[in-house]
């Protein structure tokens, strides 16, 4: 807290939306005593950079300086960093924080011109649902690829695993939507819903209907009614990078896959039933475009998509047309429903097919999921892969959380940030209850999903505590029977009541060992979030301004008190997750 700060939010950016030839007014928050006597921002323009000096704004009640320049957004993108001088010579200040040596411009700060990401997206909580695994409204006869069987019937691996059938459908979901908004989520996800020759249906057979299996069309036209009336958002899954062996284009219409010299097919990661789509093709575009817009339309009205493997489609060899497709679809998407989302799935380093005029946000397993993961991680694990790394999932410390979380955010714009989905897991992961091994330690996961920056995202299941080892063990069917874990409710209403949490900034506080502590400010509020892993020694907090009082919000043990030298002490209770609203 006793470092200059600047990020995306409000309290620094006058104009988180604005359009080209724009001038928005950018602040730097300077604490008392740290010498800062000029600041000059750096911005480029046209790729040259070009220096202005800043002035001083006002004098906050703490003794903070607010420094303020003027920004033209003269490109799509346009990046900027700040220089401050001190008696002690220059520093940067950038995404990654403030440095005594040069750091790359891709850890600028950065205003986009581009359409924004619909308003409502900043105040979703998402709930993901794997449709064969949540509920069941009828007995339908099988198909011939398929096994079936009973709900209560354990996950097992194996040759069946793909095709052994729950029965779920889009009715059962519609029959539960009061558990998902009893929870305070307002935004489904949906997994594919087309016809396919699995569980998981990432393998369609065609795009333009919905599975029989799930109730057919009717069924989502159901569900999207339901969901509407309860003011829950709906979003489809669809799978861009390629479809089914089985699909109704393949293999008769050759020019729309890539075909290999010895007339085989190029597939994802050489799975042949996954056949790879070729963007170069004119009509593939077509087709596409018409899809995303049908399902976007009356009677289905989606609110937008989750696109598959977003990260691979429209790249092979020297192909790559990620970032045109990305831009076709938020078009077509728009031409229907101007206030759609379009999220791309990565589970790795996204930010270079962020920031343009196509997807709005990813699933951010890198920046999020994976530190997490190490941080929280129970001392033995059932699994030993680490999202796709052959190796366990590491040991991490919380100084490591903050680092990690810091670099990805950095590489890319606060909005794409906040967009992003976080999550602790998904259906393409272990559960996280597996990971951290207690309720104790997935209550401080969760109370960390819903207070860090981002859009926060859970998996059907994760607030009954399921567990599972791997992605296949972790699509259990929801146990209805089960009680809901308190903490997500209570975490969910924080979020969706809190403005610091919908729309504040971040500063890190404290990050050692099995403690991590954050501010989240808005103009409204500033709350300061405390989790620890672990019980641990107390420790003191320099830096909040004196007079600054406190009220507990969730999960305090103890009052926050202030030695007789200002400094703030934290207990050493955990594992826990505390929220405070400080006041100057």
């Amino acid at each position: 807290m006793m470092r200059p700060h600047h990020d995306g939010s409000e309290l620094y950016v006058s104009d988180p939306a604005p359009a080209l030839g724009d001038t928005v007014s950018v602040f730097v928050r300077v604490p008392r005593g740290t010498g800062v006597s000029r600041v000059h921002m750096r911005w480029v323009r046209d790729g040259e950079p070009v220096f202005t000096s800043a002035v001083v704004d006002r004098r906050g009640p703490g003794g903070d300086t607010w420094w303020r320049a003027d920004l033209p957004v003269h490109n799509p993108v346009t990046t900027y960093r700040f220089l401050l001088g001190t008696t002690r010579g220059m520093r940067w200040l950038t995404g990654m924080g403030l440095t005594t040596h040069d750091v790359p411009d891709a850890t600028d700060f950065r205003v986009v011109a581009h359409p924004p990401p619909p308003p409502w997206a900043r105040d979703a909580v998402v709930y993901q649902i794997f449709p064969d695994r949540f509920a069941k409204s009828a007995e339908r006869e099988l198909p011939d690829w398929a096994v079936g069987a009973a709900w209560d019937d354990p996950v097992v691996r194996g040759p069946n695993a793909l095709r052994t059938l729950y029965g779920g459908d889009l009715d059962g979901i519609a029959q539960h939507l009061d558990h998902i908004t009893g929870l305070g989520a307002n935004t489904l996800y949906l997994t594919p819903f087309f016809p396919a020759r699995s569980n998981h249906r990432y393998d369609a057979t065609t795009f333009d209907h919905v599975d029989p299996l799930l109730g057919g069309d009717r069924a989502l036209e159901r569900l999207s009614a339901a969901a509407r009336e309860r003011g829950v958002r709906l979003l489809g899954d669809l799978t861009t990078n390629h479809t089914g062996d089985a699909h109704e284009w393949f293999p008769q219409e050759k020019e729309l896959y890539y075909v290999r010299p010895d007339g085989g097919y190029e597939s994802w990661r050489g799975e042949p039933t996954l056949p790879k789509l070729n963007w170069g093709s004119d009509e593939l575009r077509r087709r596409f475009a018409r899809i995303v817009r049908h399902w976007l339309a009356e009677p289905y009205a989606l609110d937008g998509w989750r696109i598959d493997v977003a990260n691979m489609t429209a790249r092979f060899g020297t192909d790559d047309f990620t970032h045109e497709v990305a831009a076709l679809l938020r078009q077509a998407m728009h031409d229907v429903h101007p206030d759609g989302l379009l999220i791309a799935e990565h589970t790795h380093d996204a930010s270079s097919d962020l920031d343009r005029d196509g997807w709005h946000g990813t699933m951010n397993y890198s920046g999020f999921t994976r530190p997490v993961w190490s941080w929280l991680r129970a001392d033995d694990l059932p699994f030993d892969s680490f999202l796709g790394v052959p190796e366990e999932v590491p040991v991490a410390d919380a100084a490591s959380v903050a680092a990690t979380m810091s670099a990805f955010a950095a590489q890319m714009s606060w909005r794409s940030w906040t967009t992003s989905w976080q999550l602790l897991g998904s259906h393409d992961t272990a559960r996280i209850r597996t990971v951290v091994g207690s309720a104790e330690r997935q209550e401080v996961a969760a109370g960390l999903l819903f207070t860090l920056p981002g859009t926060p995202m859970l998996f059907a299941g994760d607030e009954l505590g399921l567990t599972g080892a791997d992605n296949e063990q972790a699509r259990v069917p929801m146990r209805w029977d089960a009680p809901v874990l308190g903490f997500y409710r209570d975490l969910i209403a924080l979020r969706r009541s809190s403005p610091a949490l919908r729309l504040g900034g971040l500063r890190w506080v404290h990050a050692d060992g099995d403690s991590l502590m954050f501010l989240r400010e808005s103009a409204e509020q500033s709350l300061l979030i405390l989790a620890r892993r672990s019980p641990g020694q107390p420790f003191k907090l320099p830096g909040l301004p004196p007079g600054t009082t406190s009220e507990n919000l969730y999960g305090g043990a103890r009052p926050l008190y202030t030695e007789p030298d200002g400094s703030t002490v934290i207990d050493g209770y955990g594992p826990t997750v505390q929220v405070w609203s400080v006041r100057s």
